[in-house]
């Protein structure tokens, strides 16, 4: 087998399983949102704890569908030896990568910048926090099952629900910051409930070599996917 055939292979393969995994979450996603019932009982039964996903299935469809775009562009990229389709797919690969880098380049050498951003995301988090909680059923669900993974309460801490709607409808903050203990009152709220934002940072410090471990394989198969996509797009030009 020559190095072209080797590569159009590895290409098609890799981008298959892209495809493939495309139409999974894009199915599931679809799933959700016609028949959450049955979804819920499915999931429900498997795990309680991930009953609280249902309301994704908008954000399921949307990565589906990228990944079947990827996916497509990438095999019949190599298979068809289009090289439109190749650079296409380079191109946005490119693009992807580059905002990457641009993103770790922000957060490392641009502190002052970094927490700005930072800070209007508290300041937008706990607007909606205060106005939408308890109303909103996507936004209750998703915050929901933030808290009770990092076992946090609001992105600051407790007090993001004071003066909430939620709070002045029923009396009380999310039963989900004072795990069992009802009615949910500052004094029940134990001094190691943090908010969900340094629950982050500290879920980040412990697992900071996995994070970036799996960011660094990340940028390494789109950097392969990448080079293999220019190769093939030089060498069918020059056949």
């Amino acid at each position: 087998m020559s190095c072209f055939s080797f590569l159009k292979t590895i290409m098609f393969v890799f981008n298959a399983i892209i495809f493939l995994g495309g139409i999974t979450v894009l199915g599931i996603g679809i799933w959700v949102k016609v028949d959450g019932g049955s979804f819920l009982k499915i999931i429900g039964s498997a795990s309680p704890q991930l009953m609280q996903v249902v309301n994704v299935g908008y954000l399921c469809m949307a990565v589906g569908g990228f990944l079947i775009l990827m996916g497509f562009l990438g095999c019949c990229g190599a298979i068809k030896e289009s090289r439109c389709m190749l650079m296409l797919f380079f191109s946005i690969i490119l693009i992807i990568f580059i905002a990457e880098i641009a993103g770790a380049v922000v957060v490392l050498a641009f502190s002052s910048l970094s927490q700005i951003f930072i800070d209007y995301i508290g300041t937008v988090a706990v607007k909606y926090l205060r106005e939408d909680y308890g109303s909103d059923n996507e936004l209750t669900t998703v915050w929901n099952t933030t808290m009770k993974e990092f076992k946090c309460c609001g992105f600051y801490g407790y007090k993001d629900f004071s003066n909430s709607t939620y709070y002045r409808n029923h009396q009380e903050y999310p039963p989900v910051c004072c795990s069992s203990v009802s009615p949910c009152q500052p004094n029940n709220i134990s001094s190691e409930v943090k908010g969900c934002f340094k629950a982050f940072e500290h879920f980040l410090s412990q697992n900071g070599k996995i994070v970036g471990g799996v960011a660094l394989g990340i940028c390494g198969l789109e950097l392969a996917a990448m080079i293999v996509a220019l190769v093939l797009f030089c060498q069918i030009g020059n056949r």
